[in-house]
């Protein structure tokens, strides 16, 4: 816990609405992370001092909570829960999340090249930086390593299997990204990629925002949105607690699998693509849905303006990602053994 954060409990704090401005200004950045594929949430946690708190807050959904629930002891519960911080942080994150998932959808559908550019920069240094939190590179460490790599790499094949439809996919899906929450090196926007499901939750906190605004309310896409967030609550709750698990007793074992999970994962983020997508005579690319085209990995065919644009993005990129582990590594040593 950063020395600057107070404890559950201290005293409320004499100015208390500055305190909920600073958690809710320090969600958003949270938020605007886990929305871009490469850029974690837990790595911004770190930068900005609360990792360990939140990791502690998360933890507190156990037995005892519930049990304090059950005696009606609402003050008790808030306090051991840190309500105090989890609410405006939560309320920032999620409007992190939806403000900047419009902009992403937008850029997917009609930026595609230069889009997928800047999720490579940032996935690739992010796969560096998870490589370092491997102590020692033994066997074990290097066969799990390209295991998890291949089995990665095959999975996001250019002609895998489409993804399942169904709320109940979509509620895993929710319950497996948000593990990443609490992973410095890997982002949950990642893993909605990797399971085929980016582009539709993206566009649902983009267009059901609009709606209610004029009146109109999507139920499916509503109730997709609530199931999926469903998934994000459990997951945090019951996996958090697996995977902390996992780094405490398997630590260079499980950032090994991390390692390669996220270098498999950029063969789906190849920017240099061809669109393969059989139209009809009567169709045109804009016709159809970005989620049911067809794209086609490529090497660059000429160096262009383009060619130079995408490389200038994935090399800034790359640097933004030092510059935030940098940044982590200053205010707070990101030591994942430690959780």
């Amino acid at each position: 816990m950063s020395d600057s954060e107070p404890s559950v409990s201290q005293s409320p704090s004499k100015f208390p609405a500055k305190g909920d401005l600073i958690q809710l200004g320090r969600g958003l950045l949270m938020g605007g992370a886990d929305i871009i594929p490469g850029v974690s949430g837990g790595t911004v946690a770190l930068i900005l001092g609360i990792y360990q708190r939140l990791i502690t807050a998360i933890s507190h959904c156990d037995a005892r909570l519930f049990q304090l629930l059950m005696q009606r002891k609402w003050s008790e519960a808030a306090q051991h829960l840190d309500l105090r911080f989890v609410i405006p942080l939560g309320v920032g994150i999620l409007t992190g999340v939806v403000s900047l998932a419009s902009l992403m959808h937008y850029l997917l559908d009609y930026h595609l090249q230069l889009t997928l550019s800047l999720f490579f920069g940032l996935i690739l240094a992010s796969s560096f930086l998870v490589a370092q939190m491997v102590d020692r590179w033994t066997i074990a460490n290097v066969i799990a390593f390209a295991a998890s790599l291949i089995g990665v790499y095959l999975l996001v094949g250019e002609h895998s299997v489409k993804p399942p439809e169904g709320n109940f996919y979509v509620f895993l899906c929710g319950m497996i990204a948000i593990c990443a929450m609490i992973l410095p090196g890997i982002s949950g926007a990642l893993i909605l990629i990797l399971l085929g499901k980016y582009h539709d939750i993206t566009g649902l906190l983009k267009t059901i925002p609009k709606e209610l605004l004029k009146g109109n309310i999507d139920w499916n896409g509503l109730l997709t949105v609530v199931v999926f967030v469903m998934g994000c609550l459990l997951g945090l709750i019951l996996f958090s607690k697996v995977l902390r698990w996992l780094l405490h007793n398997f630590h260079t074992l499980t950032m090994a699998v991390l390692c390669g999970l996220m270098v498999g994962s950029l063969r789906r983020i190849w920017p240099f693509k061809i669109d393969a997508t059989p139209y009809t005579a009567d169709q045109t690319p804009e016709m159809v849905p970005f989620k049911h085209r067809i794209y086609e990995n490529v090497w660059p065919g000429s160096f262009d303006g383009m060619f130079w644009s995408s490389l200038a993005l994935i090399v800034g990129a790359a640097f933004l990602v030092w510059g935030l582990d940098r940044l982590s590594q200053k205010y707070a040593m990101h030591d994942t053994t430690d959780l």
